[in-house]
């Protein structure tokens, strides 16, 4: 059975990237402490498009955003926006299955 929904924490330092991939489930990344994470969307088709960017952090003031949304089927990928550490968690809903993931 299935679950309703699943979550990790992670931990990205400075040089690591959390490669371009998308899955079948709306993601939610949250973050929890560190410096802030830039994340890119790259659409939806066969491989990735043209980006947008959103910073995951804690300084509303600068444009960041403390929780981001990724829609099911969008390509993202993830990578810190500084020379800091960055600790976070993804919550996708219907949970997290290997068959509904894709990675370039």
């Amino acid at each position: 059975m299935r679950p309703f929904a699943a979550g990790i924490y992670f931990l990205l330092h400075p040089g690591e990237v959390s490669r371009w991939h998308r899955v079948r489930a709306d993601e939610l990344w949250l973050w929890h402490c560190g410096g802030p994470l830039t994340i890119r969307l790259g659409g939806s088709g066969n491989a990735s498009a043209e980006t947008t960017a959103s910073v995951l952090g804690p300084d509303v003031r600068l444009g960041e955003r403390p929780q981001v949304l990724v829609p099911a089927g969008v390509w993202q990928t993830a990578e810190p926006a500084c020379d800091e550490p960055v600790l976070m968690s993804c919550v996708v809903a219907p949970g997290f299955d290997f068959e509904d993931f894709e990675m370039l």
